[in-house]
């Protein structure tokens, strides 16, 4: 039986196990910061959780996680990548929302936004990428505007992000990245 006030940990890592592994240049991991996060997760419980970002998008994380449990915006897990040795794809199949990850953009040689932790990524399975030819990554995932979890161009949520000067990948050309939001 859980106590209502019960926090589920989802995740309780030290920085050092956070990033252990990554092959980020030492000046990157140097401008990381681990925050703490809490979140009411699909089984209605409240969740605390961890990201790993860029030590200057700290209060814009906290506050927009403070937004998310305000709202009991379901999210499904936020647990630094290292738990699923650094792959992006597994991360997201398990539906885990994050933001280091030093790795290139999908199909490209291009650094990502994810290896400076300057990107976030929430719900990929209600928040799919959706590529030009159709494919959708994680593999099975829908996106539908109506299902708990899943964001649109007019959610409170996205707009907070657009308000604090970041970029939604539901509003990008090509692909449509609905999990990914991105401060330059």
């Amino acid at each position: 039986m859980n106590n209502k006030n019960e926090i589920i940990i989802d995740s309780a890592m030290t920085f050092a196990e956070a990033v252990e592994g990554s092959l980020a240049p030492i000046e990157i991991v140097d401008s990381l910061a681990l925050i703490d996060v809490t979140y009411t997760s699909f089984d209605g419980l409240r969740h605390q959780g961890q990201i790993v970002a860029e030590a200057r998008l700290e209060d814009d994380i906290y506050d927009i996680f403070e937004l998310i449990e305000q709202l009991k915006f379901p999210v499904g897990k936020a647990i630094p990548i290292v738990a699923y040795q650094w792959e992006d794809g597994d991360s997201m199949a398990d539906n885990n929302s994050s933001a280091f990850n030093f790795r290139v953009i999908a199909g490209t040689n291009k650094l990502s936004l994810h290896s400076f932790g300057r990107a976030l990524d929430i719900n990929p399975v209600q928040n799919p990428v959706i590529y030009p030819a159709g494919i959708v990554a994680p593999a099975g995932a829908t996106y539908r505007t109506h299902n708990k979890g899943t964001f649109t161009a007019r959610h409170p949520i996205v707009e907070e992000f657009i308000k604090r000067g970041w970029h939604w990948g539901g509003n990008f050309e090509q692909p449509k990245d609905y999990h990914h939001f991105e401060k330059t």
